[in-house]
């Protein structure tokens, strides 16, 4: 029976302390981004007024690429060398969007998801000095997604607000 191998050292050109501060500031922003994703589900579920057929389609559209956001940001982790955290308790203690009890009205949906959409742009803000220290591109180039996505989508649910 062969043996198993020896785990081999991770070397991409990123040193191991770099590498964990990286791999724990994507954490915070993979807590924040599922933590908004559950948010946005939510109020897609529980929607209700004159704006709810726009509102249901857009919370959709924008819990689907929270979705699909998450995958990267945890297998980036991972090419980091580091576990992607993966439990609600875990993101309770990373993420800095909190839970809404109950079901708000439209309006307040909307202010709330504004937040968590700049609350995520600025976890992904917060990790670029390391990034940049170590020249870590794929991580920038994320982040750079991340952040494009997370802004545009708090002007368009902010405009929603205007009169």
């Amino acid at each position: 029976m062969p043996s198993k191998p020896e785990s081999l050292p991770l070397n991409i050109g990123i040193d191991d302390a770099s590498r964990a501060k990286i791999a724990e500031g994507l954490s915070r922003l993979l807590a924040d981004t599922y933590t908004l994703y559950l948010k946005t589900h939510n109020f897609h579920w529980n929607v209700t007024g004159p704006m709810f057929q726009t509102l249901h389609l857009m919370f959709e559209t924008q819990y689907t690429e929270l979705a699909l956001a998450v995958d990267l940001i945890a297998e980036r982790i991972r090419a980091l060398g580091y576990p992607a955290p993966g439990t609600y308790s875990e993101y309770a203690k990373l993420s800095s969007i909190s839970e809404t009890p109950g079901v708000p009205k439209a309006t307040e949906m909307i202010r709330l998801l504004v937040e968590g959409q700049e609350s995520v742009a600025r976890t992904a803000r917060s990790v670029f000095p390391v990034v940049d220290e170590v020249n870590d591109e794929p991580t920038a180039d994320l982040l750079t997604q991340r952040m494009q996505v997370h802004e545009k989508t708090a002007w368009m649910l902010r405009s929603l607000l205007e009169e």
